[in-house]
């Protein structure tokens, strides 16, 4: 089946673009393109392929050397004199699931220590090499297979390490990368390394609905004849990217066009010099795709929309953007003065707008004015949360929370071949086979060397957990305007949680009952907006928070066994809903028997009960009262501790 015709989609005029900047320009680095499910992200990647024009390459060379300029250190070289033969640039894609060997390539370890010989099998990284690397869900792949990604195609290499022996190729290929905010955000210095990103989203003019429909429908019914009508459109466009791909080391980069940039850039207030120089790049691009020679404002205009407003973000769960008259301000700021300007100060300026008298005129509302007898308080500044661990040693994903057998970490031991986990161990395998090389008959140098003399590494690194909070949004919790602080520490934790790759999931209870406020999910920003909404008020159904905590845990024990969970209780421990509250809520926590558990105690004033504590106790919880959640208030309590010993 032929692929779906690139010019056939429907808008999305920025991702177009976008994706044609980098076809023209690889060294911007690529694309990451965030939005909802069904927006086209995919196909159109998958389309861009057929419009790069052909790559020659050495024959019979895996890593795609170019014959003009072979890579000297290529494994499959020396390449003097060999045949050249012309193929069109390759889509490689990149499972989610995908083993880092299966992304670096990997050595062929038992001919290398039975034969001496490097037997290096390339990887998808050597297989994308003058062509495009798509990763869809590239949110969901682990952090050392993403920067190994953004790595490889920042330096243009791939260096395969092991045990010693280290083979190196070229790889150099357009990175582009598709994502569902909702399953989650990849991490800030992750995001960062994208040249551009886009956000997409679907048309809701119906009009345009009704067409994409339209030929989606036509291409299932034909795809062939589906292709054929726009064919020529594809090639035109083709030719256009050919031919500014051709005129791109003609584009002059001016100093005034380079003043725009950095004005532009620090305007912003991004980090380091990456946003610079992707934008300038992104300017040459866009100017040869306008068969421009010369950088314009409208060339920095259109490159600072693409390359920057990822790059401005302070806090992870705010979502990416870019403001328009701050860009159009930092544009005109950086202009340079024409012949017959008097500069600043002439008079030119416009008269800045004052708002008027007595504010803005709104009504709105405050905090704690919503109607119907529910308060609304917004959440602090967060915090460095303190640690909090799951107990024991899991095999769980790969996180930075709690101790775990995974991949990658210190080696604690080796194991045989018939459980194997994680990287061969070269010592090991050589002592479990030098016993028998004289009942093998071994003559002269090398070692024979058989399948069930490999042994693998075990290695104990750190996984991501499960943290469900279980939070109290009772009205004693907000009459003593508690919430403010109690959103605070949690949002704390949650920011804690996002960097450790842990899954986050909300159940809050209040008035008659506890409810799901967000399932078990890697979108910490969901989870933050569902906190920052969450009102408060009615009595305090524990009982049923903690009921309905222990029901999400068993069905995500079912879904992801693997992934251990840790439970984080925000309460003072008041039960006050239904007959006897206190004793069901305690008959409720021995349901959540042997889950790792934190009671984060919020009882203040003079006159406490102690009632959370007492819950801890009956869950085998950690007691931390609401003030000890933040690391420097633990710091603080241990330095007291010690002067008071002293």
């Amino acid at each position: 089946m032929r692929p779906y015709p690139f010019t056939a989609v429907v808008g999305m005029p920025d991702l177009r673009l976008a994706l044609v900047l980098s076809a023209i320009s690889p060294a911007i680095g690529g694309v990451l393109v965030r939005g909802e499910k069904g927006t086209a992200k995919s196909t159109m990647v998958r389309a861009l392929a057929g419009l790069l024009p052909e790559v020659d390459v050495v024959e019979g060379c895996r890593f795609s050397c170019d014959p003009a300029r072979p890579d000297p250190v290529c494994p499959d070289g020396p390449h003097t004199g060999a045949a050249a033969t012309r193929r069109p640039a390759r889509l490689v894609e990149l499972p989610v699931g995908a083993a880092e060997d299966r992304v670096v390539g990997s050595l062929n370890l038992e001919r290398a220590l039975a034969e001496g010989v490097t037997d290096y099998q390339p990887g998808l990284l050597a297989a994308a090499h003058r062509g495009l690397l798509y990763v869809d869900e590239v949110n969901l792949l682990h952090d050392h297979l993403v920067d190994t990604l953004l790595d490889a195609a920042a330096m243009g290499r791939a260096t395969v390490e092991r045990e010693g022996v280290s083979v190196s190729h070229a790889a150099r290929f357009v990175l582009i990368g598709t994502m569902n905010p909702e399953e989650g955000e990849l991490r800030p210095q992750l995001l960062d390394r994208f040249g551009l990103t886009v956000e997409v989203a679907s048309s809701r003019d119906p009009g345009q609905r009704a067409e994409v429909i339209r030929r989606r429908l036509a291409y299932e019914a034909d795809p062939d004849g589906f292709a054929g009508r726009y064919a020529e459109e594809d090639a035109a466009l083709a030719a256009e990217i050919q031919a500014a791909q051709k005129l791109l080391p003609s584009v002059e980069l001016t100093d005034d066009a380079l003043r725009q940039i950095a004005e532009v850039c620090a305007s912003f207030d991004v980090d380091g010099m990456r946003a610079d120089i992707v934008t300038a790049r992104t300017a040459v691009a866009h100017a040869a795709w306008a068969g421009r020679t010369e950088v314009s404002t409208e060339d920095i205009r259109v490159a600072a929309r693409l390359a920057l407003p990822h790059r401005r973000r302070r806090n992870p769960f705010d979502a990416p953007g870019i403001d328009e008259e701050q860009l159009e301000q930092a544009l005109r700021d950086a202009e340079p003065p024409e012949p017959d300007d008097d500069g600043p100060g002439s008079g030119s300026e416009a008269p800045s707008e004052a708002p008027p008298e007595g504010g803005d005129g709104g009504q709105t509302p405050t905090a704690g004015q919503q109607g119907g007898g529910e308060q609304r308080a917004g959440a602090g500044k967060p915090f460095k949360a303190r640690l909090f661990r799951v107990a024991g040693v899991g095999e769980g994903e790969r996180g930075r929370r709690s101790r775990a057998i995974t991949e990658s970490g210190r080696t604690i031991g080796v194991q045989p071949p018939s459980v194997r986990e994680g990287k061969p161990h070269l010592v090991a395998t050589l002592r479990s086979a030098a016993p028998h090389q004289r009942g093998r008959g071994r003559s002269g140098p090398g070692l024979v060397l058989r399948k069930g003399d490999l042994r693998y590494a075990r290695r104990e690194g750190n996984e991501g957990n499960l943290v469900l909070f279980c939070v109290d949004a009772s009205g004693s919790m907000g009459a003593r305007s508690r919430m403010r602080e109690v959103k605070t520490a949690v949002l704390s934790l949650l920011l804690d949680a996002y960097q450790r790759r842990d899954k986050v999931g909300l159940v809050t209870f209040r008035a008659q009952g506890a409810e799901l406020a967000l399932p078990p999910t890697i979108s910490v920003e969901a989870a933050a907006a569902r906190l920052e909404a969450l009102p408060t008020g009615g009595r305090t159904p524990l009982a049923e928070g903690l009921l309905e905590a222990a029901r999400v845990l068993r069905v995500e024990e079912l879904r992801d066994p693997r992934r251990r969970p840790l439970l984080v209780v925000v309460t003072d421990g008041r039960a006050t809903s239904g007959p006897d509250a206190v004793r069901r809520s305690h008959a409720a926590a021995e349901l959540l028997a042997g889950v790792t558990a934190v009671v984060m105690d919020c009882e203040s004033g003079r006159m406490r009960l102690g009632l959370a504590a007492e819950l801890a106790e009956h869950l085998g919880a950690e007691h931390v009262p609401l003030g000890e959640v933040a690391a420097d208030s633990l710091t603080s309590a241990v330095k007291s501790r010690l002067g008071r010993a002293a």
